[in-house]
């Protein structure tokens, strides 16, 4: 099969892989029609993680079944189905309690498991032709008849989506609350996305990239332009000084400040400034325990110069992780096949699998009009 494989620092290949195969009586061995790219691919794409030489990129997958395992017994070949960037087993723990996402069977030694993740588990990702499914009847979201009528709209259910909505869910937004989100990147747009959904009065997305933001308030957001460094005081200015209700941390350990040069702290101190005293944060962008490739001396060991001192002065709540996308990807599902939510309209290119390589390029770049970037291998 043909599939997108890490040969190094911003070195990916489309080549010939050995066919994904069932493994054991609970997979499913799904033909991917679509797969994303997604902003964290491109910590590893950076070579800013420990992710192997030769192995297959790729975990916002969607596609048809065409062969199941012995022990499978509610997917069907046929199916067209969704899968959640974490692997889970469906009966440890934490699956059990809804955090699919830190699974303790999946990668043992460690909770969580993802598809072409470093440090994630020895998955193979779906940016290929095929893709085997561990834990089949558990971790395939059967979609509904439309699926392939709104393919670009289900498969952000693998992520983006889900992932924004959790957001939302960590900031504890309310019906009427004003949020904050720092970052207009795919993440950042579907949480502002969730937050309308669930009932915010205003949403400030803030970033220094013109066409996201334009993205952002053409789905009602009031766009922050941080270019010169002054959102910050422009949310407050929105919000009589006191802050909004919560705030939404989109980002990630790789935000830069005005002049492009990375700042870890940057995102997250600013949403202590921006969030009202007693106010929660909500942080889904990607931090991670090491990154021997930064600049900035506190980050090469995970950390940063993070404002306690005023985020406990003011009162305020912060809870971060990756979603645990099966706790929310069938309702927000069903939003979609109601056309209650339509998350494909931040989709900028549709593209073959033999254009996985310049699109990455491009993505990482963040070329002017590259929001989100859909693989199609059978295009």
């Amino acid at each position: 099969m043909k599939a997108l494989v890490y040969r190094g620092p911003k070195d990916v290949r489309v080549e010939e892989m050995p066919d994904a195969k069932l493994e054991k009586p609970t997979d499913v061995l799904v033909r991917i029609t679509a797969t994303n790219i997604c902003g964290s691919d491109l910590h590893m794409y950076e070579g800013r993680t420990n992710m192997e030489a030769g192995r297959i990129l790729g975990h916002e997958n969607l596609g048809e079944v065409i062969e199941i395992g012995k022990a499978v017994d509610r997917v069907k070949v046929g199916d067209m189905v969704c899968l959640p960037f974490n692997i889970g087993c469906g009966f440890c723990a934490n699956c059990e309690r809804g955090l699919s996402g830190y699974c303790l069977t999946a990668n043992p030694g460690t909770a969580g498991a993802a598809y072409g993740f470093a440090g994630m588990g020895p998955y193979s990702g779906g940016q290929a032709e095929m893709l085997r499914v561990p834990y089949g009847d558990f971790n395939c979201l059967v979609l509904p008849d439309d699926a392939k009528e709104k393919e670009n709209d289900y498969v952000m259910l693998s992520d983006i989506f889900a992932t924004g909505y959790h957001a939302t869910e960590l900031a504890s937004v309310k019906p009427g609350d004003s949020v904050v989100i720092y970052g207009a990147g795919p993440v950042g747009l579907m949480a502002a996305t969730s937050a309308f959904i669930k009932g915010a009065s205003l949403v400030f997305v803030v970033d220094s990239h013109k066409d996201r933001l334009a993205l952002a308030e053409k789905m009602g957001a009031i766009p922050i332009d941080d270019s010169d460094a002054g959102g910050v005081e422009q949310v407050l200015h929105l919000t009589d000084g006191q802050g909004a209700d919560c705030g939404c941390e989109c980002v990630g350990f790789q935000c830069c400040n005005m002049h492009g040069k990375e700042v870890p702290h940057l995102t997250m101190n600013n949403l202590v400034q921006t969030v009202k005293a007693t106010g929660s944060i909500g942080v889904v962008g990607v931090f991670i325990p090491e990154d021997p490739n930064a600049q900035d001396a506190l980050a090469k060991e995970g950390k940063i110069a993070f404002d306690f001192g005023k985020f406990w002065f003011k009162g305020q709540r912060i809870a971060t992780g990756q979603a645990n996308v099966k706790a929310y990807n069938r309702s927000l599902a069903k939003l979609i096949h109601a056309g209650k939510a339509k998350p494909s309209m931040i989709v900028s290119h549709e593209l073959s699998l033999h254009d996985a390589p310049m699109a990455y390029e491009n993505f990482d770049k963040r070329t002017s009009g590259w929001t989100k970037v859909i693989l199609k291998p059978g295009k």
